[in-house]
């Protein structure tokens, strides 16, 4: 991490806006190509032209290098015919990780008749459950850890993936010279990073119309591939489990719960502000956030300058998820970070049956919890200011009445909306990879498709080729 991701993620705040219009001014000078885009996503102020702007810099040498590379590899995409389509999914997460809980159920769902399903695994192997029983969820798990970037581009190749899915983009780890060299005709930036990776990278990026409406195109490189309701997956087969009591997780016995359990170095200094002052506002409440031992001991003093009681902010630990789902059945409310957004925090707490308040920004990672929110029917949990979003916790933590019509509304939509519905998003799923695929047969660039979208002779279609709604 560097030495400004780092300052975030303990939450040094004493220079933190010199340190951002630094960064803009690096932007602005156009000499970004040593500053990673990931970092931008945390960044308030910072707009979704400016983060692909990042990403174009980021990218740009390697993408020169590449084209050689690519030269030298000679990859040809021949006709597959009338074999199922295969999907490459690339990563370092499958094993217990956040993007394993979420993508499981998924690939547990794909069509074995239409598609075969190849996942490529750079990251270790931890022995744990999960990594088994995503290895089992695949026609084909290939470990490529020890592959460079050519040789696992080539093996990639040889194994003839239609489609390559880029889970990381820009992530902790990730290996985009593998997506560079182009080893399948059509790769996709989904789930990982939120965000665009920039020009000559993936065709298409897994989106929702609520996340990147048509009018955010030219912010993106990557054609928009729209999901019908949110772009997030989440499961429901994973149980909550016996909810502990108050004083097991560390909680007092009374008062309202305000949770984040998002990464430190999403807290920004004004959603900070915001709720120290619900705290002070809220009598006997209490703020409930993840343990980090860099980040808890500057929390805390912040919490202090802004006159709260620093024993008011509980910290928890790093829980295995099913211990953790069932540790937030005891929280009230859970307050979003802002630009960053909770992603799998924000499911994991609504699956737990706790509302989520969020502000959604104008980028990406600033509307995701917005995007979940309106997959389960709670669209009114979605702010567009810091004042809105300050207005309606209070208001929640404060009217019973208010507070219980919502988390009865959650009870009710969580087995009947879409977030949770895995065959239904799978579906969909197969539709824009189906989609991807008839275009590249019949030699049509990469362009919009998916929900609402009309793009001439081919929208997403059904298995035996209605389009999508039919």
């Amino acid at each position: 991490m560097d030495r400004f991701g780092r300052k975030r993620q303990m939450c040094e705040w004493d220079e933190l806006a010199r340190d951002d219009a630094g960064l803009e001014a690096v932007l602005a000078r156009g000499d970004g190509h040593r500053l990673p885009p990931f970092h931008l996503l945390s960044v308030p102020g910072m707009s979704a032209a400016q983060q692909r702007a990042c990403s174009e810099l980021w990218t740009r040498d390697r993408r020169s290098e590449a084209v050689a590379d690519r030269a030298a590899l000679g990859f040809t995409f021949p006709d597959p015919g009338s074999r199922p389509i295969r999907l490459g999914y690339l990563s370092n997460d499958f094993h217990e990780h956040a993007t394993a809980h979420l993508l499981i159920e998924v690939l547990e769902a794909h069509s074995r008749d239409e598609f075969e399903v190849f996942a490529y695994s750079f990251g270790a192997d931890d022995g744990l459950p999960m990594r088994r029983r995503l290895a089992a969820a695949c026609d084909h798990f290939v470990d490529i850890c020890d592959l460079d970037d050519a040789a696992a581009a080539r093996r990639i190749h040889a194994d003839g993936v239609d489609i390559l899915i880029d889970l990381k983009g820009f992530t902790a780890r990730a290996r985009t010279g593998i997506v560079l060299l182009r080893p399948a005709p059509i790769i996709v930036n989904y789930l990982g990073y939120p965000g665009t990776m920039g020009a000559g990278v993936c065709d298409y990026l897994i989106t929702d119309p609520f996340l990147t409406p048509a009018d955010t195109a030219e912010d993106y490189t990557e054609a928009f591939a729209y999901m019908p309701h949110s772009y997030h997956p989440h499961g429901r087969t994973t149980p909550v489990g016996k909810r502990p009591n108050r004083r097991e997780a560390g909680l007092p016995e009374e008062g309202f719960v305000f949770c984040c359990f998002n990464q430190p170095y999403k807290i920004s200094p004004n959603v900070f502000d915001i709720w120290c002052r619900l705290l002070a506002m809220v009598p006997d409440s209490v703020l409930w956030l993840l343990d980090h031992p860099d980040a808890a001991g500057n929390l805390r003093g912040e919490a202090i300058r802004r006159g709260v009681d620093a024993r008011r902010l509980i910290f928890g630990g790093n829980l295995p998820q099913a211990e953790h789902l069932a540790r937030l059945q005891l929280a009230d409310l859970v307050l979003d970070t802002s630009p960053f957004n909770a992603h799998t925090t924000a499911s994991d707490a609504l699956w737990a049956g706790v509302p989520v308040v969020t502000y959604a920004g104008q980028t990406f990672p600033s509307r995701v919890a917005g995007s979940i929110l309106h997959a389960i029917g709670l669209s009114d949990l979605v702010t567009d200011s810091h004042t809105a979003y300050f207005e309606l916790a209070h208001e929640l933590a404060t009217d019973k009445t208010r507070y219980a019509g919502v988390a009865a509304r959650l009870a009710i939509n969580r087995l009947k909306m879409p977030l949770f519905d895995v065959a239904n998003y799978a579906a969909s799923l197969e539709g824009l990879f189906r989609t991807m695929a008839l275009r590249h047969r019949e030699h049509l660039a990469p362009e919009a498709i998916g929900a609402g979208v009309n793009n001439g002779r081919i929208r997403s279609v059904h298995s035996d080729g209605r389009p999508l709604g039919e």
